[in-house]
C-alpha cells in the first residue's frame, strides 16, 4: 500500500504523535509499503531534512498556533488520491480541516488519529482555550470527526474520554494497538557510553525522566516527591532528560533548589541516539505522573528496555502496566506520585528483580512496532473492503 499521513509538523521536539508516524512508517517501509508524510513546515527547516520518511513540506506556516499552510490543500487536491490511504494525525490546526475539506471535495475516505488531543483536562486545565476550541469543533473539528470513514484511538481509556469534551461528537470509533520500535538491546555498551558523559550517575540509583519537559508531564511532582525521599537514600539520583518548550526548567531548577536537591538532579537536556538509550539503561526505574497521557511511547521504551514504570492513572496504559504487573501506578497528585515512589523503594531487591523480568514480555504482547503497523494495515484493508459511504 501507499500511504499518505498528514501532520502539522514532523519536527520530533513535539513528541509522541510524529513519532508514532515515524515508528510506524519505517516497519511499514520495511514490510514493503510506501509511507509519505505531508506536513505545514518550511521545507527550508532542518528537522524537515533530517526526518527520515520522505517530506512534503508545504509551509512555512503563518505566525501563531494553527500552523496555516495555503499551499497544503491544493498539493492534497493534486496528490491524495495518489495514496491508497490518507491519515490524519492531530486536531486543532490547519492540516485537519484542509484534509476534510479535499477528502470530502475528492469523495474519499480518510482515517484520523486524535492523538489524545480530545482528552477533557485540557478543557478543565484551560478554560480560555476551551472557549475557542468550541468555535473550532462547530466550524471544523466535528466535521473532520464525523465524516472519517474511522477516529482511531491507541487505548480504550482514550476512546471514552474523547466523547466527554465537545458537543455534538458523532465518530466511528476504532481502538487499535500502538508502540513502538523496539530499542537497541546492546546494554551495556549503552549504559557505558552514557555514564561516560554524566560521571556523577556512577554508582547511583538513577530515576528517569523522558520527555517534554511541560506542565501536564507531573514534573513538578517528581521534584516534590524526590526531594521527599531522598534522605532515606543517599544513592538516588534524579534524571530529567527532555527539551524545555516552555521555560519550565528554570521554575523546576528552583524549586529543586529550595527543597534541597539541586545537586542531586542531572538536566541534560533532549536526548537522541544512542545517549537516549543510554539513559534509558543507566536508571533503575522510569517515572511519568502526567496528568494527561494518551499513551506514552517513552513508556513504552522504557519496558522495551527492561524499566519498571512508575506512572499515573492519567496515562492510558496504566491498566496495560497494572495488569502484567510491569510497574506501578498511583494517582496524578503530590501524594500519589510521592506513595508510589515510596512503594518502589520499599520492594525487595528481588521483587524489583521480579517486576524487571515482566516489563520486555509487555512491550512484545502490547507495544510493538509490529503489532502498530499491522493495525493500520488492517483498518484501511477493512475501509477499502467496505467503501465509505
Amino acid at each position: 500500500m501507499k500511504l499518505l499521513h498528514v501532520i502539522s509538523s514532523v519536527d520530533r521536539r513535539f513528541g509522541g504523535p510524529i513519532e508514532g508516524v515515524l515508528q510506524r512508517g519505517l516497519r511499514l517501509r520495511e514490510m514493503g509499503h510506501e509511507v509519505e508524510v505531508a506536513s505545514c513546515d518550511d521545507p527550508g527547516a532542518a528537522h524537515v531534512d533530517a526526518f527520515p520518511l520522505p517530506v512534503h513540506a508545504l509551509g512555512p506556516p503563518r505566525r501563531g498556533r494553527y500552523s496555516y499552510a495555503a499551499s497544503l490543500r491544493p498539493w492534497l487536491r493534486a496528490q491524495a488520491a495518489g495514496f491508497d490511504a490518507v491519515v490524519v494525525n492531530g486536531l486543532w490546526q490547519y492540516h485537519s480541516f484542509a484534509a476534510w475539506q479535499v477528502m470530502r471535495e475528492l469523495g474519499r475516505p480518510y482515517v484520523i488519529f486524535t492523538h489524545g488531543m480530545l482528552d477533557p483536562w485540557f478543557n478543565r486545565t484551560y478554560p480560555l482555550k476551551r472557549l475557542k476550541k468550541l468555535a473550532y469543533w462547530r466550524f471544523a473539528e466535528y466535521r473532520v470527526l464525523r465524516d472519517a470513514a474511522a477516529v482511531l484511538f491507541t487505548s480504550e481509556d482514550e476512546r471514552l474520554l474523547a466523547r466527554q469534551s465537545f458537543w455534538p461528537y458523532r465518530a466511528r470509533e476504532r481502538v487499535v494497538s500502538y508502540g513502538t520500535r523496539l530499542p537497541p538491546q546492546d546494554a551495556d555498551r549503552l549504559r557505558k557510553s552514557f555514564l561516560a558523559g554524566h560521571p556523577e550517575l556512577r554508582g547511583k540509583r538513577v530515576l528517569l525522566f523522558l520527555g517534554r519537559l511541560h506542565v501536564k508531564k507531573g514534573c513538578d511532582l517528581i521534584i516534590d516527591a524526590f526531594a521527599q525521599v531522598a534522605v532515606q537514600e543517599p544513592r538516588l539520583h534524579l534524571l530529567m532528560a527532555g527539551p524545555d518548550q516552555t521555560g519550565l526548567v528554570a521554575d523546576l531548577k528552583a524549586r529543586a533548589q529550595a527543597l534541597g536537591v539541586a545537586d542531586r538532579i542531572t538536566w541534560p537536556g533532549m536526548l537522541a541516539g544512542d545517549a537516549k538509550w543510554g539513559a534509558f539503561y543507566a536508571s533503575e526505574a522510569f517515572m511519568l505522573p502526567s496528568h494527561q497521557e494518551n499513551f506514552g511511547i517513552s513508556v513504552a521504551e522504557a519496558l522495551g528496555c527492561g524499566l519498571p514504570v512508575l506512572v499515573s492513572n492519567k496515562v492510558n496504559i496504566w491498566r496495560e502496566v497494572v495488569a502484567a504487573q510491569a510497574g506501578l501506578v498511583g494517582e496524578d497528585s503530590a501524594a500519589g506520585t510521592l506513595d508510589t515512589l515510596r512503594a518502589w523503594l520499599a520492594m525487595s531487591q528481588n521483587d524489583r528483580a521480579a517486576m524487571t523480568r515482566r516489563t520486555r514480555p509487555l512491550f512484545d504482547e502490547q507495544f510493538s512496532v509490529d503489532r502498530m503497523a499491522t493495525a493500520l494495515i488492517d483498518v484501511i484493508s477493512d475501509l477499502k473492503a467496505a467503501p465509505h459511504s
